[in-house]
């Protein structure tokens, strides 16, 4: 049976950014890929791994050829994307259950409930806040 793994937008940039190829996120990355994971998300990680890069570009942290690199980069990660009105119901639930400020993060944690597999973040708030509640919520720091 196909291990599969939900993987935030906080994940994936770190992954995308990381330059050193023994950095904690490259390892991860390679070890799943070895392991035939399947990797999935929801199809909003998309808006919010361009956003973040389009903010590095406007503070010029990030060039404008960098952002279109990394944006082609994280299209072609291979990631099983999911999005329908049901997610959106069962995240804002969740973020009602977890006073989370925002929806975002709470699509991630619906949909990894929903298939019943395990979340991996680098968002150490999210993780601080759930993490007395949802077991399967990893953190990579």
């Amino acid at each position: 049976m196909t291990k599969i793994l939900c993987l935030d937008a906080s994940f994936i940039i770190r992954y995308l950014t990381s330059q050193d190829t023994e950095s904690i996120y490259q390892r991860y990355w390679s070890r799943w890929k070895v392991e035939g994971a399947a990797l999935i998300a929801p199809t909003l990680i998309m808006y919010e791994v361009l956003n973040a890069f389009h903010r590095a570009s406007i503070a010029r942290q990030m060039t404008d050829d960098e952002v279109e690199e990394f944006l082609e980069l994280a299209l072609n990660l291979g990631l099983t994307l999911y999005g329908d009105a049901q997610l959106h119901r069962e995240a804002l639930k969740m973020a009602q259950e977890y006073n989370l400020p925002a929806t975002y993060d709470a699509h991630y944690l619906a949909l990894a409930q929903r298939l019943g597999v395990e979340l991996w973040t680098a968002d150490k708030r999210l993780y601080n806040t759930v993490c007395g509640s949802l077991e399967w919520v990893h953190l990579i720091d």
